[in-house]
């Protein structure tokens, strides 16, 4: 399994527009077909440059899956983000592969 892990530092001042239009943007990215599914985590450490960080994990079964939508969607999607946030936002993407899980079982 293959995690697509894109990084975000938004401004203060975007922040609340931001978070509604990313609420909106994942649902979007799934709907490609290419992820089974997507994890939205704030970013508990505090950057020097300000702001507040958010990733976003999308799950792809394997990298074919995640190639597909490099080559089909991504940029498309990419675009109403750029558009909006371009200068009160700094995004970095970063895909990660799952070597092994593992759970807690308190039953």
């Amino acid at each position: 399994m293959i995690i697509y892990n894109v990084t975000v530092n938004i401004d203060d001042s975007a922040h609340d527009e931001w978070l509604t239009w990313i609420k909106d943007h994942i649902p979007q990215v799934l709907a490609t077909g290419k992820f089974i599914e997507a994890k939205l985590t704030k970013v508990l450490v505090k950057e020097e440059m300000g702001g507040q960080t958010y990733s976003i994990q999308y799950r792809a079964h394997n990298k074919e899956a995640l190639a597909k939508y490099y080559k089909e969607d991504a940029e498309r999607l990419r675009q109403d983000g750029l558009k909006r946030f371009a200068d009160k936002m700094l995004a970095f993407r970063t895909e990660l592969e799952i070597v092994d899980e593992y759970t807690v079982n308190f039953n």
